[in-house]
């Protein structure tokens, strides 16, 4: 008996050994793991079941459940080509544009400066645009306008689950990227090419609006500050223009130029004739006559409201009064100028989108892929049934070690 175990053992020990290949992961747990005493035959034989899961072992596994992979191999490729036939064909279209840069095309800086309108943005206005299109506004208003409850068969709107859902379909059939030409292509997917692309062309008009939208509350203040600001200049012109007809009235000076000369030539006049009269003897009654119209030419108290003093005095008012009235009337006329451009600016909209391409209906489906489709479901289920075969394989094994001891 103990001869012919040691034989037994001694079978076993070659059988292991010729069972394994050199390179093959099973022959390292042979080379390890068979037992060098014979009460350890049992093992052994587990090893060289171990090897039938080797990389070459699969093949005669694989051959012996040929008929049951063949079956599966056509069940998966019926089913998958019946559920590829199954499916819609989706359509993209696709717009492709370049933002540009918001101070390039700000109205005021336009028509102030006379600014160019160049295509091209930067970094930022990239991301700004894309995350407008990702936003959650855009999205809603789309939907709204094109009714998509309808037409993805989510039910009525003010449902949760409705909206999630719509909102999940829309999201999932919208694509917005940066692509390597520093432009950004937005494409949308729709079993109706002919919605798709009139999807696709007024998500590019939202942004637009949305981009440019972001800076006309700004504006609508500034332009409420030149309104204010012509409306302050504007009462204080009409005040300033109270005060000089106040003091004209008062000083009786209407035109400083004619009024002076006026002045000068009357007193220069009446003076000569009062010293002419009193040299040449003239009657008292002629001296006082022209005595008193010289001073009322000059004295402010003599009675005549024009006269050299009440002028002196008004002068300096009179001139700083014209002069804040001047400045006013210019400060008025520029602050009306600036309000109106900033009012034309306002009520202008010029595009913050340069649109290289709108969106077309496509002529060709974008998905499904139906080769990829039934090409995948068959390799899934061959390898699913391989995993499984090598399991029942492996839970088999043991059983047969345990009837071999």
């Amino acid at each position: 008996m103990r001869r012919s175990g040691q034989s037994y053992e001694k079978y076993l020990r070659s059988f292991a050994h010729a069972a394994t290949r050199p390179g093959d992961f099973s022959s390292i747990f042979v080379r390890f793991c068979v037992p060098q005493r014979r009460s350890c035959a049992s093992h052994c034989l587990h090893i060289i079941m171990l090897s039938r899961y080797s990389l070459f072992g699969l093949w005669p596994l694989l051959y012996r459940w040929k008929l049951w992979l063949l079956g599966a191999g056509l069940l998966a490729l019926v089913v998958s080509a019946i559920v590829a036939l199954l499916l819609p064909n989706e359509y993209a279209s696709t717009a492709v544009f370049i933002p540009s840069n918001p101070q390039a095309i700000d109205p005021d800086r336009t028509l102030a400066e006379g600014g160019r309108l160049d295509p091209g943005g930067r970094g930022e206005d990239l991301d700004r645009v894309i995350t407008i299109g990702q936003s959650q506004p855009v999205a809603e208003a789309l939907i709204r306008r094109f009714d998509l409850y309808k037409h993805y068969r989510a039910g009525t709107p003010g449902n949760d689950e409705a909206d999630n859902y719509v909102l999940f379909e829309f999201n999932s059939n919208l694509s917005i990227v940066h692509n390597e030409r520093d432009a950004i292509e937005l494409t949308f997917l729709d079993t109706d090419k002919h919605l798709a692309a009139r999807i696709a062309n007024t998500m590019v008009g939202l942004i637009d609006s949305i981009n440019q939208q972001l800076t006309v509350d700004n504006r609508r203040k500034v332009l409420d500050l030149y309104r204010t600001r012509y409306q302050y200049l504007n009462e204080s012109f009409r005040r300033t223009q109270q005060q000089m007809l106040k003091a004209r009235r008062h000083y009786g000076i209407y035109g400083l130029e004619e009024e002076s000369r006026y002045l000068a030539r009357e007193v220069i006049r009446v003076e000569a004739a009062l010293r002419q009269a009193e040299g040449s003897g003239a009657s008292s009654a002629t001296i006082a006559g022209l005595r008193r119209a010289l001073r009322g030419l000059t004295e402010t108290n003599s009675g005549n409201r024009f006269n050299l003093e009440g002028y002196a005095q008004g002068l300096d008012s009179v001139q700083m009064l014209e002069t804040r009235l001047k400045d006013l009337s210019n400060r008025m006329a520029n602050a009306y100028g600036e309000y109106e451009a900033a009012d034309v600016a306002l009520k202008s909209r010029i595009s913050s989108l340069y649109v290289v391409q709108p969106a077309y209906p496509a002529t060709k489906k974008a998905r499904p892929i139906r080769w990829l489709i039934v090409l995948g479901g068959v390799a899934i289920t061959l390898g699913l049934s391989v995993v499984l075969i090598a399991a029942l394989e492996w839970y088999r094994a043991p059983r047969a070690v345990a009837q071999a001891a």
